[in-house]
């Protein structure tokens, strides 16, 4: 696991909401100079995506953070959102996205705002803090949580209130949101071990310290498919933490500049398209995205989501 993925973690600590690669070929790394515009008259200017059209390319901010977007051992780009990006773009008529990868998450922002790149495929949460700053598309994503079990959970572990009741032991991560809402689900202290990182959970459930790791369920599922396969382990079903009676869900959309409303509300119709027909799943299910996922984000809007509601 790279340290990026903690950073995300903070993210996700941070942004508790209530709920209700290119296209073919290796990615081009792109410079940090600032996006040229060219010499695009009026109205193109006006209209991004005409431009984009016409070039028949548009930059991309990309993290390099497994799963939601980096490059593979080949130099490809891919992940969970580049390569939703890089179907929506193409209905869009632009067949190429023109990849910068940055040095942390936390300068995706920023680099979007210089113009360094046109829009943002990271699988960025959307909060309040950030809508502020960017514009986003609606999420293609929703992130909910899941339990890494022994195989067959033959202690049957599906919520925190269960192991509450039935005196397990469950790990979670330094820092991480499912502490407290295990604390919230009624698991006392001692039915609870701190784990510094992932990789440490893992062997931690392994020695039999812990009964269960709670986790995001992306997460477990793509760390257990990449390092742990082999292992007599599973994830269990994922689902939506409730504390104090509001469910706990971060979603993740695509970022794009104020200004670019016409871009935003295109993708965003194809996005719904895509949505509709079940397009989704197919091509992030194997980055550990599950049905829950896709279908909890068809449900929301970046406008809920900027308003914290």
């Amino acid at each position: 696991m790279t340290a990026n993925r903690w950073t995300r973690r903070d993210f996700f600590r941070s942004s508790g909401l209530t709920a209700a690669a290119l296209v073919g070929g290796p990615a081009l790394i792109a410079g940090c100079s600032r996006v040229d515009d060219g010499t695009t008259s009026a109205s193109q200017s006006a209209d991004p995506l005409a431009r984009f059209k016409q070039t028949g390319t548009i930059k991309v901010g990309i993290a390099n953070e497994q799963p939601y977007g980096y490059r593979d051992k080949d130099g490809n780009l891919t992940g969970e959102a580049p390569e939703v990006a890089r179907v929506i773009f193409k209905a869009l008529g632009v067949d190429n996205l023109e990849a910068q990868i940055v040095d942390s998450f936390g300068s995706l922002i920023p680099g979007l705002q210089s113009k360094q790149y046109d829009f943002i495929a990271a699988g960025m949460f959307i909060t309040p803090d950030r809508c502020s700053q960017i514009a986003f598309s609606n999420p293609d994503y929703a992130g909910t949580t899941a339990f890494l079990v022994a195989k067959g959970n033959p202690k049957k572990i599906t919520s925190f209130e269960e192991i509450a009741k039935g005196g397990a032991k469950v790990g979670v991560l330094e820092g991480a949101v499912e502490k407290g809402y295990a604390e919230s689900g009624g698991v006392k202290g001692s039915q609870i071990q701190v784990f510094p990182n992932q990789n440490a959970a893992f062997k931690g459930i392994l020695a039999g310290r812990v009964d269960a790791i709670a986790l995001t369920a992306v997460s477990l599922r793509w760390t257990l498919q990449q390092q742990y396969a082999d292992e007599p382990l599973e994830v269990t079903e994922s689902f939506v933490p409730v504390v104090d009676g509001k469910e706990q869900v971060g979603a993740g959309g695509f970022g794009f500049r104020k200004a670019d409303t016409g871009l935003i509300e295109a993708f965003n119709a194809e996005l719904k398209k895509l949505q509709d027909s079940n397009g989704v799943l197919p091509l992030i299910e194997k980055f550990g995205f599950s049905k829950t996922e896709v279908d909890n984000a068809a449900k929301l809007t970046a406008q809920q989501l900027c308003a914290g509601s």
